[in-house]
């Protein structure tokens, strides 16, 4: 049914149009009075257009005094005499760092009284650039250092570098390769290295300049490198020292071997790739891809005819050609039969002894037969040492079958003979067997049981299916890693790490520390579990093993290495001691020496780092005077690789733990919890950061790589998203500052350029704060030795107050390592209490240099000076470049007070007796609650008078509408409902009406009734205020927020009642805290009530209108 047109009321609809002509009528006025005001403006700019002409024509002229005169290298930085109007980090932090450098404000002294404080730089790599990871480590440790040194220390940080025995090696064989198309081998060892030296010299060492880059204060005159003369000497005698202890010793085991590199890798090296089926993967050197995630199953016959075949699965078939034997368990009845009888290889027609072994196998998976191939498994090597098997290598070096193998198959590339030998296999025809089998016993095959039944099988592949694996690749040329048995030289590591164990754990005697404490257990379960360290690498790149061996003239066999026992090998630290040795084992014999031509793992000369950096094994008054060093900082991915061995080292050799702590930082991912990979585009260089850049430039930085286009296309995307207009120049101090706030985050640390960028446009906060000092101080101040607080006014008797607390956090947090909470105690006292509060406050007293304020304008420059001079110290450790400049232009105090030199010398701020004053604090919370809740208001009448457009002004302003509100200065009423905080309210209203930006402040009793016109907010139980704005919010709107703020505080209320009457409540609860809850529920049925009064009072004045 259609429903009828309702027909509206004469009445009510003269009424509704004559409110639409008012409400057009006043829209109308309105911008009747834009327009005017617009006018005026138009009037006002072109005069001040006009004078701004004759100031732009004097700027043009003084132009040059905005910007820094160049400073000569290594020379203090000349200033502009006037500061530029905008903080610009290129300008600020160029020329600071080498002047600091060549006043050697970073070198350490060995002979000084002062209390050494020493941290040694985690060696970066000689071939490495700087990325965010060592940006991470120099920003927290350079704090650590410079915190330090003006806290009256002797700190040393050592540089150094690492000469990263693999990646240099490879990296200079890829250029020997592209300009001159030659292998090492074509060149020779000793030619090889003396290139290897070449490079490192032309192109090492690239990342120690960019850590300068990033403010790093250094210790350069200690820079040293694994490899040089010292170092080499340190790690010669430790190899020596622990070898002649019995704690390094030559074995036959298997190893991570990658046989592109065609050396043995460390665990570290080595990622694991979870396969999860049937996979095609690229295998550097192989055009195909090779396929992975496939069990093979196939036989072996027995060598007795009767007994048929065994089958076995293995997801490498190609190892088969070097098994020793098959194993089964022991009560395995299916194959009890077999024990101690043999297979035969079908290639070669080796015997393969059937071995019972509980250990390794699992009679329920798969056929419950493992072949055993002790040479290329680390499983099958314990079985074969358990049952002293042939152990058999069929692989070269460079991963190909040699003569082992087979004739069939030698010379072929490893994953090619896995092909090969799956197809011959296929066609090998098994000798025709009669057999017979119950056919209800479900076995095919498998001939453990008595019943048999009668089958021909041919060919003795059976089956390949999906199989879940892990696959080890090589981190360095992402290679399939391939186990195989070498003879090495080891470490025996168990009482070491037993003794570090102990250092960490040892209650009575503790001289290690964790931070976080949560890597304890790590430290505990890896050393609990600790195999011997493999020391070997075949290389030629790195510290070359001082390790002889001795070729007897009656050796049968005359290759190196050929037999393992202790009397063939001598170690000694030159080829003259070996040569001693060799003639004192072997007197009247004759022989020849020849040392092992491999290389030490280059974490063993990393191990010994803190001890080889300051001297070790010589008795240096560095060594003395720094070791123990006092904090290690570094990744947590390292604990053991890294962290352990130098801690097992440095005990045994050094006599002592190398450092008493031990800092792990987070692991730095994207800004979306990803792992930061160049396939992704999202690996950030910290330089680009510090520099910016543009997204065009990221592209060309992905092209230069080595990625396919496929994933150069997805890296580019990715990009795209990340950095859509590129990265904004931000500056090392910018970058610096966040990495450290970061460090709250204490696993992982999702880094978002944007928080970057936000604390570079923090900088420029700070610029400006230092140039308002500027005006304010004039060019004739002169700071006071000191100042007496009790005469200060309020703002200043508060500032310095919070700025005590603010030292207190700081200092308090960088000794307990909590660097971001240091961080947000610098950055809040900065932002939130100087600049936002103080600085707001002091202006009235420069406002037309009023006489009345005499005393205060001299008390707020005083203090002004001592706020600047403060903070900068405080916050230079995490901002050197900034605060070196500002701190630079702040005017100096003369007398018997001479400033530093500079302010990374200066002293560290400390705590002042007498500047806390928790009264004057407690004022100013009021003070701040009070403001706060007036603001509030005022911004929600601003955002009511946008909605409403009741005034605003349309400029256009190259070709974009830009919308202006016209703001006024507000009349405010604050009502007081206690005498105490009436009487503070009453003497700071010239601080409320600054920071509110108040036209005026009335102060009014709890009796008195509220004024019309005005919105009210509960600043808390004892203080409520009002603000005139007339026309700009609704009633029912004002109402509503009081109702939701009265919703929260009812349900904040219950829930404490509910806590307060728990049957247990008096017995459970501490007294304090019961006595913080009387006084809390107190507090909101105070509020509640004001909040009542607030409401009924807009209620009141809806009604009168």
């Amino acid at each position: 049914m259609e429903k009828k047109p309702e027909i509206e009321d004469p009445e009510k609809k003269k009424k509704k149009e004559e409110k639409a002509r008012e409400k057009e009528l006043k829209k109308q006025k309105a911008l009747e009075k834009a327009a005017k005001l617009q006018a005026q403006q138009a009037s006002s700019a072109s005069k001040k257009g006009e004078k701004k002409n004759v100031k732009r024509n004097t700027v043009e002229e003084d132009f040059e005094d905005f910007i820094d005169p160049e400073t000569p290298f290594g020379e203090k930085k000349k200033m502009s005499p006037k500061m530029a109007k905008q903080y610009n980090p290129c300008a600020v932090e160029k020329s600071w760092y080498s002047w600091w450098e060549k006043s050697s404000f970073f070198v350490a002294d060995s002979r000084s009284s002062k209390p050494p404080f020493v941290i040694v730089l985690p060696p970066p790599n000689v071939t490495g650039a700087l990325h965010i990871g060592h940006a991470l480590t120099a920003a927290i440790e350079d704090t650590i250092i410079r915190w330090r040194r003006m806290s009256g220390y002797n700190t040393l940080w050592v540089p150094g570098m690492d000469h990263a025995g693999i990646a240099t090696q490879v990296v200079v064989e890829k250029k020997l390769m592209r300009e001159r198309k030659l292998t090492r081998h074509d060149i020779g060892r000793e030619q090889f290295v003396s290139e290897v030296w070449n490079w490192k010299e032309k192109y090492g060492g690239t990342i120690l300049q960019q850590l300068r880059r990033l403010g790093a204060s250094l210790d350069w005159s200690r820079e040293c490198f694994t490899m040089d003369e010292k170092r080499s000497k340190a790690v010669t005698e430790a190899f020596v020292r622990l070898y002649r202890e019995g704690l390094i010793y030559r074995d036959i085991r298997l190893v991570n071997f990658d046989c592109v590199l065609r050396t043995a890798v460390s665990d570290l090296e080595v990622e694991y790739e979870d396969i999860k089926e049937r996979t095609l993967r690229k295998v550097p050197g192989y055009e195909e891809p090779v396929e992975f995630g496939v069990l093979t199953s196939f036989a072996y016959p027995l060598e007795e005819k009767e007994l048929g075949e065994i089958v076995v699965a293995t997801t490498r078939v190609e190892t088969m050609l070097g098994d020793t034997a098959i194993a089964v368990h022991p009560d395995d009845k299916r194959y009890q039969r077999l024990h101690g009888k043999f297979a035969i290889h079908p290639f070669n027609g080796r015997r393969i002894p059937i071995v019972c072994d509980a250990i390794l196998v699992d009679p329920e998976f798969g056929t419950g037969a493992v072949k055993i191939t002790p040479a290329h498994d680390p499983n099958d090597f314990e079985v074969g040492k358990r049952h002293k098997l042939e152990f058999i290598n069929i692989f070269t070096d460079d991963g190909k079958i040699n003569d082992n193998g087979g004739s069939e198959f030698a010379g072929m590339p490893r994953f090619k003979a896995r092909e090969a030998v799956t197809e011959s296999l296929k066609k090998k025809d098994l000798r025709s067997i009669i057999c017979s089998i119950n056919m209800s016993s479900g076995h095919h095959g498998h001939f453990g049981d008595s019943n048999t039944f009668c089958v021909v099988v041919e060919g003795l592949f059976k089956e390949a299916t999906n199989n879940e694996m892990r696959l080890g690749i090589c981190s360095r040329s992402n290679d399939v890693i391939e186990p195989l048995i070498k003879p090495q030289w080891y470490v025996s590591c168990g009482g070491m790490a037993k003794e570090s164990l102990d250092a960490a754990l040892d209650d009575q005697n503790r001289r290690l520390e964790f931070i976080p404490k949560q890597y304890i257990a790590d430290w505990k379960r890896w050393l609990d579990n600790i195999r011997d360290w493999c020391i070997s690498r075949q290389l030629w790149w790195g510290h070359r093993i001082p390790a002889w061996y001795v070729i007897l003239e009656d050796d049968e066999l005359k290759e190196i290495g050929s037999y393992n026992d202790r009397d063939h090998w001598v170690v000694a630290r030159n080829e003259e001691e070996a040569q001693a040795q060799a003639s004192q084992i072997h007197a009247g014999k004759k022989f020849q020496l020849c040392q092992d031509p491999d290389v030490l793992d280059t974490w063993f000369s990393s191990g010994l780092f803190p001890l080889s950096v300051l001297g070790w094994p010589d008795e240096t008054e560095d060594l003395k005077a720094f070791y123990p060093t006092s904090v290690l900082e570094t990744g947590h991915d390292i604990l053991f690789f890294w962290v352990a061995r130098m801690v097992m080292l440095g005990m045994k050799l050094g006599g002592n733990v190398p450092y008493s702590k031990v800092y792990l930082h987070p692991m730095i991912r994207d800004a979306h919890g990803r792992k930061m990979s160049k396939s992704l585009g999202n690996v950030i260089d910290p330089l680009e950061v510090i520099n910016g850049i543009t997204l065009e430039g990221l592209h060309k930085r992905l092209e230069e790589g080595n990625l396919d286009l496929r994933e150069l296309v997805k890296a580019k995307e990715g990009q795209v998203k990340d950095f859509p207009n590129g990265i904004a120049e931000c500056g090392a101090d910018a970058l610096r500052f966040a990495l450290v706030s970061y460090t709250a985050q204490s696993d992982k640390i999702n880094l978002d350029i944007q928080r970057v960028v936000g604390y570079r446009q923090w900088c420029n906060k700070l610029w400006n704060a230092i140039r308002f000092a500027m005006t304010k101080l004039g060019d004739d101040y002169i700071p006071p030795s000191n100042v007496n607080p009790e005469v200060l006014p309020f703002n200043c008797k508060w500032i310095l107050s919070v700025l005590n607390k603010a030292i207190a956090k700081t200092v308090s947090s960088l000794e307990s390592y909590e660097f971001a909470d240091a961080a947000t105690a610098v950055y809040s006292w900065w932002q939130y209490q100087l600049c936002d509060v103080f600085i707001e406050a002091i202006k009235p007293y420069f406002a037309g240099n009023d006489p009345k304020f005499s005393s205060e304008r001299s008390s707020a420059r005083d203090t002004l000076w001592l706020c600047l001079d403060n903070g900068l110290r405080l916050l230079h450790p995490l901002m050197p470049f900034v605060t070196e400049e500002l701190w630079q232009r702040l005017p100096s105090p003369e007398g018997d007070y001479k400033r530093a030199e500079s302010i990374m010398i200066s002293d560290y701020p400390a705590v002042v007796e007498g500047w806390t004053n928790e009264t004057v604090e407690y004022e100013m919370d009021l003070i701040e609650a009070a403001v706060k809740s007036l603001r509030s208001l005022a911004k929600e009448s601003r955002e009511s008078c946008i909605t409403n457009t009741v005034f605003f002004f349309l400029f256009i302003v190259v070709e974009r509408i830009a919308i202006r509100v016209v703001c006024f200065r507000r009349p405010a009423y604050v009502q007081c409902r206690t005498n105490p905080v009436t009487e503070i309210i009453d003497e700071r209203k010239l601080e409320i009406i600054t920071l509110a930006n108040l036209s005026s402040l009335t102060v009014i009793g709890e009796n008195d009734a509220g004024p019309a016109g005005y919105v009210v907010s509960v600043v808390n139980e004892n203080l409520s205020v009002y603000l005139n704005v007339q026309g700009s919010l609704s009633a029912e709107a004002e109402r509503e927020r009081i109702r939701k703020r009265m919703d929260e505080v009812q349900k904040q209320t219950e829930k404490l009642s509910a806590k307060m009457n728990e049957p247990s409540y008096r017995e459970k609860v501490p007294l304090h805290i019961q006595e913080d809850y009387v006084a809390k529920l107190k507090s909101l049925e105070q509020e509640f009530a004001s909040l009542q009064l607030a409401s009924e009072h807009i209620q009141e004045q809806t009604a009168i209108n």
